[in-house]
């Protein structure tokens, strides 16, 4: 990468759309310079969009990747942020783990009613029927 690159150089680069990386700049993630009326990226902005897409990949959430981010910047020792990293990994595990359990509970249920059905059509038994509305007609 380059020392500097314009918004469209910074977007072909890391395969986004020249507003996906104006909406990061709308949130403080990155802050570009400018050059007449031109956005340049510096290499503290390209690591910070390499770091924001990272945690965006990750399912952590724009407040969670801006903090962890911000803390490069505020930070000399790196274990604080290392340790909030964690904390966040740790709780985007968790929710992914409950979602893959809650997956597999309706998964079992829909096989579950897989089976009835079938062994209803085995059976031969006619399937319920709704009731049917009265009309006025009727």
């Amino acid at each position: 990468m380059n020392e500097t690159q314009t918004i469209t150089e910074l977007a072909r680069d890391f395969g986004v759309t020249t507003r996906a990386i104006r909406y990061w700049e709308s949130h403080g993630l990155v802050s570009p310079g400018r050059e007449g009326g031109n956005r340049i990226y510096s290499k503290r902005d390209q690591t910070r969009l390499k770091l924001a897409l990272r945690g965006k990949r990750l399912g952590l959430s724009l407040a969670e990747i801006k903090e962890l981010i911000d803390m490069y910047d505020t930070v000399e020792d790196e274990s604080t942020q290392l340790l909030s990293f964690l904390g966040a990994l740790e709780q985007r595990r968790a929710a992914l783990e409950q979602q893959r359990d809650d997956i597999e509970a309706v998964l079992k249920e829909i096989s579950r009613f897989e089976r009835q059905c079938r062994e209803m059509l085995k059976a031969g038994q006619p399937a319920r029927k709704a009731p049917r509305k009265k009309t006025r007609a009727s």
